[in-house]
């Protein structure tokens, strides 16, 4: 089957940029179905700028690879980005910011440590258990923070201002010109009132309004999957229909 040849032109970059495609996979989020990856070398001359373009593009991060969806049968990974600017939370949102307002952010290095680990393992363990990154090692989740040629930090949201409070929720989050890209969360998932994968959301678009930031991408939402339904209480919500961003719509 002959894949859609747009997922290799993006505006801006050169075409001497090379792009590879996976073989196919079980699909983890629609049934019976198979997905196959478009992906790049971050490895380049000025990986910041390329990753911002192809960003805009569709495009996520994965260590030194830029990524999207290369499916020939279906196109229902769709692109969605928050208007951080033009965001105003809904009252249970602003009920889960008074909830969290005990948490410090804390933007550290990329750097991995054991700390982390541990959270990551036992929200694994209660979230995707038999999922693709249940069995990661120290070493695979080092490799996932520390192997980043662009410009990205690891937020840490504790339980008060010192340094060895409690830890209980980090995202990687790449740093782009146009906004906030959420690499992968995860948070302690012993305190099912505080909706921490929704806060950790929350405050990085309030981090970006406030830094003059217009977007914060949320990776891929596909309208059929209840996994993915949450990304929609971020409104207004962008969507990329084909080379345009758009608002996407309530009843979409």
């Amino acid at each position: 089957m002959k894949l859609d040849e747009t997922l290799f032109t993006v505006p801006g970059v050169r075409r001497g940029l090379r792009f590879y495609v996976t073989g196919p996979t079980p699909c983890p989020y629609l049934p019976d179905q198979f997905e196959r990856k478009a992906f790049t070398h971050l490895s380049q001359a000025a990986p910041d700028a390329l990753h911002h373009q192809l960003s805009e593009a569709g495009f996520r991060r994965s260590q030194s690879v830029a990524y999207r969806p290369a499916c020939p049968n279906c196109n229902a990974c769709r692109s969605v980005r928050v208007d951080a600017q033009s965001f105003s939370p809904s009252r249970n949102q602003l009920r889960v910011l008074s909830r969290n307002r005990d948490l410090v952010r804390r933007p550290v290095e990329p750097r991995a440590t054991r700390e982390q680990y541990r959270l990551l393992k036992h929200y694994l363990v209660n979230r995707h258990e038999g999922g693709g990154m249940s069995d990661m090692g120290f070493r695979e989740y080092a490799g996932m923070v520390n192997e980043t040629p662009v410009q990205t930090a690891l937020f840490e949201y504790r339980q008060g201002p010192e340094e060895d409070s409690p830890l209980v929720a980090v995202s990687l989050t790449d740093i782009l010109r146009d906004g906030f890209s959420m690499v992968y969360t995860f948070f302690d998932t012993r305190q099912p009132k505080r909706s921490l994968g929704t806060y950790m959301i929350l405050d990085h678009i309030r981090n970006a309004e406030s830094y003059g930031l217009p977007h914060v991408y949320l990776g891929y939402w596909i309208k059929q999957s209840p996994k993915m339904a949450y990304k929609k209480r971020f409104q207004p919500l962008e969507v990329l229909d084909g080379p345009v961003w758009r608002r996407l719509e309530e009843d979409e």
